[in-house]
């Protein structure tokens, strides 16, 4: 009698449980960033929202293969779309200049500086290592904007590469009244403000067999109503994105590589179901 009555009461208790996870589960906002630095990175974006969990794609309106991006989200009309502010041309074998006319904010060359704050790797070749105008921010910023908003119209929100929307405070501020001149909803200042938590691998994850175990625990980690997000960077190993790197990040075709193989794998999308977890785009924040 007595284990008929634990087993009633084990029953009870899974049953409560799953109605409390199916009626209040943890909300996850997979992000995939930099749409538009390569052809098999547009493809590997692609992949990632078609067979796989990827929700947002953000994308970089001054990067080289920006137009067949434009064409490629032709073919996912639902996917949430950003675009990925950038003031930077991090990789040594392609590059990108700004759409505008801001002298402060190119090299020598004419081409974006290849990163954001001081890398010793790459001596004075930093946004802000250079005399860098507000003004010319603006500039630059409004023609990314602008443009991506006449290919794109279905932009739900603004993110920055590299951080660059966090240069600091005056930058901040300018991109939230950006924000709110184009009537664009979300941008990622706004996250925390709307209690959204950054989730990050749990473990080592440098080789691919790591990058999955420790996604998977991370999507066990997740908890019962709260909002997440998780940004990485879905690519292919092609000789393509084996000729793209900089000082410091040589093994770019093999670790985005790796994010595809992740947010494409059935064991991911199982876990996912299993937990009742809901992915979401940046268009569910406000819900």
């Amino acid at each position: 009698m007595t284990g008929r009555i634990l087993l009633l009461l084990t029953f009870l208790f899974s049953g409560l449980c799953a109605g409390m996870a199916q009626s209040n589960p943890p909300r996850l906002l997979v992000r995939g960033d930099d749409m538009g630095y390569s052809h098999a990175g547009n493809e590997a974006i692609l992949k990632c929202y078609k067979d796989g969990i990827e929700k947002s794609i953000e994308v970089l309106v001054p990067s080289p293969w920006f137009p067949e991006a434009v064409d490629m989200l032709k073919q996912i009309p639902t996917a949430d779309v950003g675009i990925h502010l950038t003031l930077t041309s991090e990789w040594d074998n392609v590059k990108w200049r700004p759409l505008s006319d801001c002298p402060s904010l190119r090299d020598a060359d004419g081409y974006f500086y290849p990163m954001v704050r001081p890398n010793k790797n790459y001596p004075k070749r930093s946004v802000v290592e250079n005399d860098w105008k507000l003004a010319d921010i603006e500039k630059e910023f409004r023609a990314q904007i602008e443009l991506a908003m006449r290919k794109i119209p279905r932009i739900s929100h603004l993110s920055g590469h590299m951080g660059c929307t966090s240069l600091n405070d005056e930058v901040n501020t300018l991109v939230k009244k950006l924000a709110q001149e184009y009537h664009i909803p979300q941008y990622d200042a706004k996250l925390g403000e709307a209690g959204v938590v950054h989730a990050g691998y749990i473990g080592a994850h440098t080789t691919s067999e790591e990058k999955l175990q420790s996604f998977l625990n991370m999507l066990e980690s997740l908890e019962a109503g709260k909002t997440y997000i998780f940004v990485d960077h879905p690519g292919l190993d092609t000789p393509e994105v084996q000729a793209i790197h900089h000082i410091g990040y040589e093994n770019v075709a093999a670790d985005r590589q790796g994010v595809t193989d992740i947010w494409t794998n059935p064991r991911v999308k199982e876990l996912i179901k299993t937990k009742g977890i809901q992915l979401i785009g940046y268009n569910d924040l406000g819900k």
